[in-house]
């Protein structure tokens, strides 16, 4: 396996994590994918409304 340089440094991450503290968002997760060089934050306490019933987010 060859040594590369990686797509995404951790001080790249640590930026975009703090930039994102900064506008107020709260950050509930953090996915890398390395292979495409692409970060993705998402934020804590949004639910996921994808799945099950429509009205069971209403009986809430």
């Amino acid at each position: 396996m060859a040594n590369r340089p990686a797509l995404i440094t951790q001080a790249e991450l640590k930026r975009t994590i703090a930039g994102a503290l900064e506008a107020g968002v709260k950050v509930g997760r953090v996915e890398v994918d390395h292979r495409a060089g692409k970060v993705v934050i998402y934020s804590a306490g949004v639910e996921d409304t994808t799945d099950g019933n429509p009205c069971d987010r209403l009986l809430k």
